[in-house]
């Protein structure tokens, strides 16, 4: 997961921190010093940890932090607040111009993800009513081109190509194709390289030349740490960027070029890539991703996600249920479902304030396909009623889903809790003919999503 390293290692600090009440001035300038350790080990560009360190040092050796009566808290605050700063306070925006299209020029070194991002992308713009088009201007790479028509067609968008021709040519016709058809966006998705060279370079300048984007967009590997500020200060010098979309950061347990690009290049983090599945893009919230590192969780991003992935309909159709009494084994079917939409649980987790005290080692993202596969071999019957599942009827569905009779009572045990925890927490209910409160998202405890994930 990403910045995992480094959240255990600020944790470790900020718990010592709370072990002294009352702080000394040497307290503070030793706890400086794990930090600074810790971010350089995430491979955080020297420069930027030394200002960093500065900043947060000069902040908390004051008189109002000491001599208060949370002087750790205040501290945590401090750290929160300053690496909202560092990686750009805000989310930032696609540059849409007065008119359409919007064109944006996705660049970047072979193998960072920039095809599938760029599809990623359309997608994410055509969930808000965008019609977006896929132009293939990588030449070079054997079967690119046929890689953005699979992953085009998997995102519902078209893809305009010309075959081997001169990409110059090919955005031309792209655009005047997009004037036609009414495509308001457009995405290039142009040729990489194994490393940053001269040729790359003009032709990535002609393209943006004739295309006039309103993004420039670098895709960069976050696994590649400090590199990809390197990377980035390149591509920017070259081309003069306007944002940076950092790919793999559910694999970088580092962080450190998340929390390097801004400090280093001036350019924002406006999208990340958090897996391999089309869905698996987010804007970059920099204060939603400090509380992720500080161990605060994430919220806002956790409901959004539950917002894309669950129907609407469905959802009523759950809350009307529930108000009746009712909640069978076809209703945690149907929620599972809607919860691996979501993404995985591990990702689900680290959203969910507190949860940082759960390991990796206690989520098994089997457990949801041995459950379905045990809510499968179960009879439409027993679905609908679980109460007749007796002894002879556990073994029958064991044997079915190749696993344990103690899985099953495990499972019915969970299912239980589960119908339980629902009706005390409730539903916020309509108002008059269904109509006039808003939804509300109830807290759930990390134990919820440990056991949805928790091995059997």
């Amino acid at each position: 997961m990403a910045f995992e390293g480094l959240s255990e290692k600020l944790s470790g600090v900020f718990k010592r921190l709370k072990s002294h009440g009352r702080l000394t001035e040497a307290d503070v300038k030793a706890s400086m010093k794990e930090i600074r350790m810790a971010l350089l080990e995430a491979d955080v560009s020297y420069k930027v940890v030394k200002d960093f360190v500065a900043k947060v040092s000069e902040r908390c050796v004051g008189w109002d932090v000491l001599e208060s009566l949370t002087p750790a808290q205040q501290i945590i605050k401090i750290v929160h607040e300053e690496l909202i700063k560092l990686m750009g306070e805000s989310n930032c925006k696609i540059n849409f111009p007065p008119k359409p299209p919007c064109v944006v020029m996705m660049c970047g070194l072979q193998g960072s993800g920039k095809t599938t991002h760029a599809a990623k992308l359309a997608k994410y713009f055509k969930a808000q009513d965008k019609r977006p088009l896929l132009v293939a201007c990588d030449i070079y790479r054997p079967a690119a081109i046929e890689q953005l028509k699979i992953v085009g067609e998997k995102a519902g968008v078209p893809v305009f190509e010309m075959g081997q021709t001169d990409p110059r040519k090919i955005v031309k016709a792209a655009l005047a194709h997009a004037k036609d058809y009414g495509n308001d966006m457009v995405f290039i998705d142009t040729a990489g390289r194994l490393q940053i060279d001269e040729e790359l370079m003009n032709e990535l300048k002609d393209i943006k030349e004739i295309a006039q984007p309103s993004e420039i967009i670098l895709v960069v590997d976050a696994m590649t740490g400090q590199e990809a500020v390197n990377v980035a200060k390149s591509f920017d010098e070259a081309l003069h960027i306007d944002s940076v979309l950092l790919t793999k950061l559910d694999s970088d347990t580092r962080g450190g070029a998340a929390l390097s690009v801004l400090a280093a290049t001036g350019k924002p983090i406006k999208f990340v890539g958090t897996g391999e599945k089309l869905d698996n893009l987010e804007p970059f919230h920099p204060e939603r991703m400090a509380s992720r590192i500080l161990g605060m969780g994430d919220v806002l991003s956790l409901i959004e996600k539950a917002q894309t992935a669950i129907d609407e309909r469905d959802a009523q159709k759950l809350a009307d249920k529930l108000k009746e009494g009712g909640f069978d084994f076809n209703d945690l079917l149907e929620q599972m479902r809607q919860i691996k939409k979501m993404g995985s649980i591990r990702s689900l987790i680290k959203m969910i304030p507190g949860a940082n005290k759960i390991s990796d080692d206690d989520i098994d993202e089997r457990q949801l396909p041995r459950t379905e596969a045990i809510i499968l071999s179960m009879t439409p019957a027993e679905r609908a009623k679980p109460s007749i599942i007796d002894p002879k009827r556990k073994r029958r569905i064991a044997a079915g889903s190749g696993t344990r009779v103690e899985d099953v009572n495990r499972l019915i045990k969970q299912y239980e809790q589960m119908k339980d925890m629902m009706k005390k927490m409730g539903l916020t209910g309509s108002g008059k003919n269904g109509k006039g409160k808003k939804k509300r998202m109830p807290k759930l405890p990390p134990e919820f999503m440990q056991g949805m994930g928790g091995g059997m």
